[in-house]
């Protein structure tokens, strides 16, 4: 198990009073252009980030950010967004500016033009930006003196003018916030004259050469400030990095990424539909989807079983109250299906005999178990009690985050309710996170670090004593066990603090998987009790507890993890017989017998192609194990092995093949089978 990668931080500088941020770099023999290490813009001693060429009044501690951090690429992007803008104004005279914040490996700015950008557009545009990067012009902050003046200087622009009124401070502005409304223009070089200009907050690159690597990836609709009352617009999205083999490199991940969606290979594999007639976000798994989905949820199940959990099982929907005493229809309403109002009785009259109740489909499983727990009395001596469904429970997502097996609307959760003591609460915590990371390593996922979410101060249930003690025990379980622990303010569910596991796939993206909640709070709500042993009701603590998330998710993220090429143990066609001839499909139908009756998978291809032909289409299929058979095989009473990586061991006598085939499986090998790692 590993933790994920981390860039040292630099050693501070100081700024002396009435000097640049960019003359401190320099003086201390930092870079400043042209090395993927290049000081973009400095951290002052309150945590914020600064352009170089910030002055500060009195003498100031600072540390310098690179280029090649994920503050300094998001300065860089967020400089990129703006010749973005500049370039489409030159191009486009008519376009009205929404907001360009940096992202995620990139940046996008949204734009009102009278039609949609083309393919052209982008192309134009990109060489636009070539220019303006290529003339070095100079990134300049500007204060206004007052909204007054912010509103005549940006009297053409609709959307900056209401982001003036609105400088809230909303994270989601971002052009303003803090306590100045400040510009930043573009300024010629050699006369310093103004070429454009921007409301925004910063920082800045001192100049638009400090862009060494972009590009355009795509456009699409957008709304303003992301609401579909709001007006239409374009949004560009682009690219930026430190260096042109750092863009070469996230680029081949973008095609490599796209080669491995799982929409596209659970199409291509036969594995899993959305039909239509279901409705948006409803998966179906197909015969050999299905069978990847039982391997997973049964050796889940066993390992379940191995650590101490009971089983059960609950309904899909409930009555209201349910969810009005666990508090979710109060804070979590949004993500839930509406109600289904049934069981009301009328008189001939119309009138009401006896009135309807409103049912929900379940969007979790957790108060269901509650009412396990509270169905008879408990002891001490029962606890910890640990309860496990994979439970079905169905989400409202918005039609616009819908995404292939990843975000779904109807899921299968790995649900884990576990009741303990105050005294077992850390110890069963520390034996779980041991126990989740293990689990997903027998995956293959073995690369991850923890993310602690804490409350969210305008959401959360419960006395802040209580979200104190959580949160501190959570932190120090999770920092005990040696993987960085990365904050996420405010990330948390109403009821509890809660870590997550971020895993990091074959490509090096990060995905949540499992997650840990404690909870004091829903004991309380559903007045849970246990027998103490001196004879006290006492109040049980709650930790939930999920680790696949949901097995549709999980799926998702394994295909890609693995490109559809799935373990041999999970593979849903394990071995594949192909003749040279048909005259050769008996003798593989005898050598399938033999591996079936050892609890294999496997099928004999007999159809018409030429042998070449079916091995590509098995290739093609992810098969991992290919068994050839032609005259000489048949004569020695052997096969030949053929893998997915194009290596071949011929000659391989049929029981020793079944015997290394069985064994690979046995072994729960997550690696590819090769000719290199197959022992015969």
């Amino acid at each position: 198990m590993t933790a994920v990668a981390s860039i040292a931080p630099a050693a501070p500088i100081r700024v002396a009073a009435g000097t640049t941020a960019g003359s401190a770099v320099r003086d201390a023999g930092l870079p400043s252009r042209g090395a993927t290490d290049a000081i973009v813009v400095v951290r002052d001693a309150e945590g914020r980030l600064r352009d170089l060429s910030w002055i500060p009044d009195a003498d100031a501690e600072v540390t310098p950010v690179a280029a090649d951090t994920e503050d300094g690429r998001s300065v860089i992007r967020h400089s990129a967004a703006h010749v973005l803008a500049q370039a489409v104004q030159g191009l486009f005279p008519e376009a009205k500016l929404g907001i360009g914040p940096p992202i995620t490996d990139g940046f996008y700015y949204d734009f009102e033009v009278p039609r949609a950008f083309t393919p052209e557009d982008l192309a134009a545009l990109e060489k636009r930006m070539q220019k303006i990067v290529k003339d070095g012009q100079l990134f300049d902050r500007r204060v206004y003196s007052s909204n007054d003046e912010a509103r005549e200087d940006l009297a053409d622009e609709p959307y900056k003018l209401e982001l003036i009124d609105d400088k809230s401070g909303d994270p989601d502005v971002m052009e303003v916030g803090g306590t100045e409304l400040t510009a930043y223009d573009n300024l010629n070089p050699r006369t310093r004259e103004r070429i454009w200009g921007d409301l925004c907050r910063g920082p800045h690159i001192p100049t638009t050469k400090y862009i060494p690597a972009f590009k355009l990836t795509r456009s699409s609709a957008a709304y303003w400030r992301g609401n579909q009352a709001n007006a239409s617009l374009q949004r560009i999205y682009g690219t930026a990095w430190e260096s042109q083999e750092a863009l070469d490199r996230h680029l081949e991940l973008i095609e490599e990424a796209q080669r491995r969606d799982h929409r596209k290979l659970g199409v291509e594999l036969d594995l899993f539909s959305f039909p239509d007639e279901l409705g948006s976000g409803l998966p179906v798994f197909h015969p050999k989807g299905g069978i990847i989905r039982r391997e997973l949820e049964d050796y889940s199940r066993r390992k379940h079983e191995q650590a101490g959990y009971e089983f059960v099982n609950t309904p899909h929907i409930t009555k209201e109250h349910l969810y009005i005493t666990s508090g979710h229809l109060e804070w979590y309403a949004d993500g839930m299906f509406p109600p289904m109002h049934v069981d009301e009785e009328l008189n001939d009259d119309g009138t009401v005999r006896k009135p309807g109740q409103n049912y929900y489909l379940k969007p979790m499983n957790c108060p269901m178990h509650h009412l396990i727990y509270r169905a008879r009395g408990r002891s001490y001596r029962e606890l910890p009690l640990r309860l496990f469904e994979f439970g079905s429970v169905y989400r409202y997502e918005k039609s616009g985050v819908v995404h292939g097996l990843t975000r779904v609307r109807g899921m299968t959760q790995d649900d884990a309710h576990i009741y303990t003591t105050r005294e077992q609460m850390r110890g069963e915590l520390t034996s779980l996170l041991t126990f989740v990371l293990e689990l997903l390593a027998d995956y293959g996922l073995d690369d991850y670090y923890l993310e602690l979410s804490t409350k969210d101060p305008d959401k959360y249930v419960g006395s802040d004593e209580d979200w104190e003690e959580a949160t501190t025990t959570l932190r120090e379980v999770a920092e005990a066990s040696g993987l960085d622990l990365v904050p996420d303010p405010g990330g948390a569910a109403f009821y509890g603090p809660k870590i997550s596991v971020q895993v990091k796939d074959a490509l090096g993206r990060t995905w949540q998987m499992s997650t840990i909640q404690l909870d004091f709070n829903m004991p309380e709500r559903f007045e849970l009790e246990y027998t103490g042993p001196d004879g006290s009701r006492q109040r049980p603590v709650l930790i939930h507890r999920a680790l696949f998330g949901s097995i549709e998710r999980f799926f998702g993220v394994l295909t890609e993890h693995y490109a559809g090429a799935f373990p041999v143990w999970l593979a849903p066609v394990q071995a594949v017989g192909i003749p040279v001839a048909d005259a050769h499909v008996p003798y593989l139908e005898d050598v399938a017998a033999q591996l079936k009756s050892r609890g294999v998978r496997v099928e004999v291809d007999a159809s018409d192609d030429r042998m070449a032909k079916k091995i590509v289409n098995q290739t093609n299929q992810k098969v991992p194990f290919m068994l050839l058979a032609g005259d000489r095989d048949v004569e020695a009473g052997a096969v030949s092995f053929r893998f997915g990586d194009r290596t071949q061991v011929n000659g391989v006598p049929r029981d020793v093949a079944v015997e290394a085939i069985v064994d690979w499986i046995a072994r729960r090998e997550n690696a590819a089978p090769t000719a290199e790692l197959v022992t015969v």
